[in-house]
């Protein structure tokens, strides 16, 4: 192939590829592009498969709807599971980790029971090495964490009701 370059066909350093293979698989990138005066070489890899995200069984259909709680009842216990998740849950926006405080041994950033106001931080999703606060959308009080601390969550799982 010689249109466009004068000199005639391109020289391929094979060395050079060689070694830019082997510097994307140390450094786990996927793609990597040099470029001097009239040369300019790309190495790109497809993505290595990432595992199926975990399938959940679907609740039973015929499973009766838990009643709200009493006004004079105790919120459930933080970590419990609500019998049903509720409109109001908020969502995983990302896959990650949950983490319900800012360090291992810290206070949780909302516990059940607890007011919060809109904007509050409710828990982080730490996702690629990467702490995403997740907030409270509307001020209310925490009804149920529906996750631990430490637990792999997928996107758009409920993590914790705020009414």
């Amino acid at each position: 192939m010689t249109e466009g370059n004068p000199n005639g066909p391109m020289q391929i350093d094979v060395d050079l590829v060689r070694q830019l293979a082997e510097l994307l698989d140390t450094t786990q990138l996927t793609e990597i592009e040099v470029e001097d005066k009239d040369r300019k070489i790309r190495v790109a890899r497809k993505a290595a498969p990432v595992a199926a995200p975990v399938q959940y069984a679907p609740a039973p259909a015929a499973a009766p709807l838990a009643a709200a709680p009493a006004a004079g009842s105790p919120p459930a216990e933080a970590g419990a599971l609500a019998p049903t998740v509720s409109a109001d849950a908020v969502k995983s926006p990302m896959v990650g980790t949950a983490y319900l405080s800012a360090e291992p041994g810290a206070k949780a950033f909302a516990a059940v029971g607890q007011k919060v106001a809109a904007g509050d931080t409710l828990l982080i999703v730490e996702a690629m090495k990467v702490m995403n606060p997740i907030l409270a959308p509307t001020a209310g009080t925490v009804m149920h964490v529906l996750v631990e601390n430490g637990q792999p969550v997928e996107f758009d799982q409920p993590l914790i009701v705020v009414a």
